[in-house]
């Protein structure tokens, strides 16, 4: 495995292979095959984010893949903002189709002509659905699996409401099924106001979730905007209030994709592989049996698992008899698995394991007897120190500086004086190589701009992803 510190982005994308996350060998740029291992992961991740916004109330739905151009082109700025990353189907067979249809590119325009026909009055209000699916962008730039792709695994989330009091509250959930959600993939961020060019198009502000990697390069793991009624008098969705008068909704969304995955990789991850936070490992514990000469250790291993299992837990009972336990030690942990389960003689005779956290590599006797309370503290102190971990990489990588010169040689999330203007942004960006991530939410200080000395608040700028 080569070194993740020197070369960050060359690990990602060895690791992401040899763990079977993906197989990058599919014939058509940009998208990639999930192989089981990879997929349950994905999957465990999706329902963490089901289970977090079913419990606000949300609704799952599906609306169909395919977007017609007259559907696409009714909100002209948000079609803008994507028309150069549209997959476009021109034919049926050999015939060429009466109207083009486009693969979603986000789903806008798919889902509200329905909620046009769907919302009709105040009671129908507020409207709270998500799907999770694959949204597709011919992107131009250099593709990195979970990360840029031209096939996107995507939760999106839409609402409408009866006012903009009513969506800013549902922008401060969002907030809030973030920070549940990033607890659980051990994950800090910070949220960060998109400046004005860069918001979604079609928003009237866009805040996003920004983390710093070890790399020293940021990376968006999610992002929620207020829409106003901007969606909704392009795509006449109204209601009628209490008094029968007509008015039109106000609509937020969320959205996260397959970065989270990428996030999870490069935040925990080591030079032995991937180190996976037990709440979406695919297999939280791998038993490995150490054999001897003189003991069978088949039935008791088979015992432990089945104990294991019964606390709901996920475990593997690694059996290969062509393989060395240092073999298997390697793989499992190449992989991430949260926790080794030694068996040996030893252990079988004392009616003990010996269990070894992915992240620390420190042996720990553990009594069958107590298997059920010493597992649970085991899972609830390593996802406590990956995301402490996290976050003191996050605090060591946000760095202050006052003025372009020392922006230009530092690197990680990047604390400066900045005035709002996208001129002042140009400049940074041009001498330093970093991008303006927007002023962050929860910092409220005061200063000068290291452009132009103008009047300034604090905003981060990174080298991004």
């Amino acid at each position: 495995m080569i070194n993740k510190k020197n070369t960050g982005g060359e690990w990602y994308n060895e690791i992401i292979e040899a763990a079977s996350l993906v197989d990058k060998r599919y014939p058509v740029k940009g998208m990639n095959v999930l192989p089981p291992y990879g997929f349950k992961l994905v999957s465990l991740v999706d329902g963490i984010i089901r289970s977090e916004v079913n419990s606000y109330g949300f609704q799952e739905s599906m609306f169909p893949l395919l977007i017609s151009r007259d559907q696409l082109s009714v909100e002209f700025e948000h079609v803008k903002g994507f028309e150069g990353q549209v997959f476009w189907v021109t034919k049926g067979g050999i015939e060429p189709l009466e109207v083009d249809l486009a693969l979603r590119p986000t789903s806008e325009a798919a889902m509200y002509p329905m909620f046009s026909l769907w919302i009709r009055a105040h009671t129908d209000l507020p409207l709270k659905l998500y799907q999770i699916v694959t949204t597709y962008r011919y992107e131009t730039k250099h593709t990195r699996a979970f990360i840029r792709d031209r096939e996107i695994h995507f939760f999106e989330a839409h609402t409408a409401h009866v006012d903009l009091e009513d969506s800013e509250k549902q922008m401060a959930e969002y907030r809030q099924i973030m920070k549940s959600v990033a607890q659980k993939l051990c994950l800090p961020y910070v949220i960060n106001r998109r400046p004005e060019w860069d918001k979604f198009p079609g928003s009237q502000y866009s805040l996003a979730f920004d983390l710093i990697l070890p790399s020293g390069r940021s990376l968006q793991i999610g992002t929620i905007h207020q829409y106003g009624e901007n969606f909704a008098r392009n795509y006449e969705i109204q209601y009628s209030d209490a008094d029968g008068e007509r008015k039109f909704v106000n609509q937020t969304t969320y959205g996260m994709s397959g970065r989270l995955v990428a996030a999870i990789v490069f935040m925990h991850g080591d030079d032995k592989g991937l180190i996976l936070p037990p709440a979406v490992a695919p297999i939280q514990f791998v038993i490995v049996p150490i054999p001897g000469e003189k003991k069978d250790l088949g039935s008791f291993s088979a015992k432990v698992k089945n104990q294991i299992e019964s606390f709901g837990y996920r475990v593997h009972l690694d059996d290969r008899e062509a393989y060395t336990p240092g073999f298997k030690y390697n793989d499992w942990e190449m992989r991430g698995v949260p926790f080794r389960v030694e068996i040996g003689a030893r252990e079988a005779d004392g009616n003990f394991i010996t269990l070894v956290p992915r992240n620390t590599g420190k042996r720990k006797k553990i009594e069958v007897r107590d298997l059920q309370e010493a597992l649970a503290k085991a899972i609830s102190v390593l996802q406590s120190d990956l995301m402490s971990a996290a976050m003191k990489m996050m605090s060591d990588l946000t760095i202050n500086v006052n003025d372009i010169k020392n922006a230009k040689t530092s690197t990680g999330m990047i604390r400066l004086m900045w005035c709002g203007r996208k001129e002042c942004a140009d400049k940074i960006e041009e001498e330093t190589e970093l991008s303006c991530l927007g002023y962050p939410q929860d910092d409220h200080g005061e200063g000068s701009c290291v452009v132009c000395s103008l009047p300034a608040k604090p905003a981060y700028f990174s080298r991004t992803y």
